[in-house]
């Protein structure tokens, strides 16, 4: 067989059973893989800047929520309305403990918790508040943003898709 013929071939495929049984296997493959597995995301909002971009695409990677259990610093996938929303958030308090804001400062269980990845400042107030059994606490690394304008809180350990691969 000639390279002509062999790139013929490559590039125009004779339609054989096997071919059309190759090609169902690896479209049914990535709809397995991309529905359920990498779930691929667009990130719309500030609210996760500077960690996670406005605009930019990742993958949620559902297998961390089935192996792991969420820890606080993680950033997980939140789903809000079955995989058409999603929200991509850091935990910031675990179920059980008392959680709240002193002029931009994060207090679990009345110690000041470090946050190296939040980069603005931010004069954030949030009176004491218990983090429920079977739930997290969830906010947007992008502090400088007004209170009023995250989308944050309470959340129930179940709504965890997952993590952002990269």
């Amino acid at each position: 067989m000639t390279s002509k013929s062999r790139l013929r071939q490559f590039f125009f495929p004779s339609i054989t059973p096997k071919f059309l049984l190759r090609v169902v296997g690896i479209a049914l493959s990535a709809y397995l893989v991309f529905s359920y597995v990498l779930i691929p995301i667009h990130i719309q909002g500030s609210s996760m800047e500077p960690t996670y971009h406005n605009g930019s695409i990742n993958f949620c990677w559902t297998l961390s929520a089935l192996f792991s259990k969420p820890r606080r610093h993680d950033v997980v996938t939140v789903h809000l309305a079955g995989h058409s929303v999603m929200l991509l958030k850091r935990i910031i308090a675990l179920e059980g403990e008392r959680i709240e804001f002193r002029d931009g400062k994060l207090f679990v269980d009345g110690n000041k918790i470090d946050e190296p990845y939040v980069r603005y400042p931010c004069d954030w107030n949030l009176p004491p508040r218990q983090v429920e059994q079977g739930s997290v606490y969830v906010v947007g690394d992008n502090r400088s943003m007004a209170i009023e304008d995250h989308l944050f809180g309470q959340t129930s350990i179940k709504r965890i898709v997952g993590v952002p691969l990269w």
